[in-house]
């Protein structure tokens, strides 16, 4: 089984004054979780009601999360499925968390899974290289 994680990092300026919303914004935004498709910033909602979750240490469900934030479970499974796909969030026997119980936890972990994809594709190509003769 291939397990894939689509981790992107986005370089965007910092606003200089901010509130706790706009940092977890700027936060979200730097990591591509967001789309701007999403007027209704319905996966940033998510975002934080798992966050929420992390911080009590409790799973939360898909229907819940649909409850809690107004949103159809198909729109919240859509954006809990992203936010799976980005190696945010993990599956547990009872809902969804946070890969990781704080912000900072996650970061150290993603900055782990891009380094190793770096290290197996500086090692491909040496391989290719040495194929190659160059």
């Amino acid at each position: 089984m291939i397990i894939r994680k689509k981790i992107t990092i986005l370089q965007i300026r910092k606003p200089l004054r901010t509130t706790l919303n706009e940092e977890l914004q700027w936060f979200g935004n730097s990591l591509g979780l967001f789309n701007l498709r999403d007027k209704d910033k319905s996966c940033f909602r998510v975002f934080i009601e798992l966050l929420k979750a992390a911080k009590a240490g409790i799973p939360v469900s898909s229907d819940q999360l649909a409850q809690r934030l107004g949103l159809t479970r198909a729109t919240v499974i859509h954006h809990i499925n992203t936010l799976r796909e980005k190696g945010i969030v993990v599956a547990e026997s009872r809902g969804y968390l946070l890969r990781q119980p704080n912000l900072k936890l996650l970061v150290e972990d993603l900055k782990q899974d891009m380094n190793r994809t770096y290290d197996e594709i500086a090692k491909v190509a040496e391989e290719i290289d040495g194929f190659l003769g160059l």
